[in-house]
């Protein structure tokens, strides 16, 4: 994964192939919690019945991942950051039908 968001490369290696890092600024993280809708609860609980993804929480996760990666750059930015490196992601259950999801990696500075 490498991919560029407001100025701030985002990959998921430990460096960037014709980068230097220059300075380490720490871990940064960018979180989303979301919820189950009950109409798409109600659809995937057909679809488990029929089999087939579940566009609607695909769809969801996506948002979520969106949403996390660009909270992330956000505490990228603010510590003067020019790139992330070693980007993963976490999830975990807040309560029931509410789950967290986590990015985060390292901020640096590239040349």
């Amino acid at each position: 994964m490498q991919h560029i968001r407001d100025g701030i490369m985002v990959v998921n290696t430990e460096t960037i192939a014709g980068k230097v890092i220059t300075q380490n600024l720490g871990v940064v993280g960018g979180s989303t919690v979301r919820a189950k809708h009950i109409g798409k609860d109600i659809g995937a609980l057909f679809k488990n019945i029929g089999g087939g993804e579940l566009r609607a929480y695909t769809e969801l996760l996506e948002e979520s991942r969106n949403e996390a990666i660009a909270r992330m750059v956000a505490d990228a930015q603010a510590r003067g950051a020019n790139a992330i490196v070693n980007v993963r992601f976490a999830t975990s259950a807040v309560t029931a039908g509410a789950s967290e999801l986590f990015a985060y990696g390292t901020a640096v500075l590239v040349e």
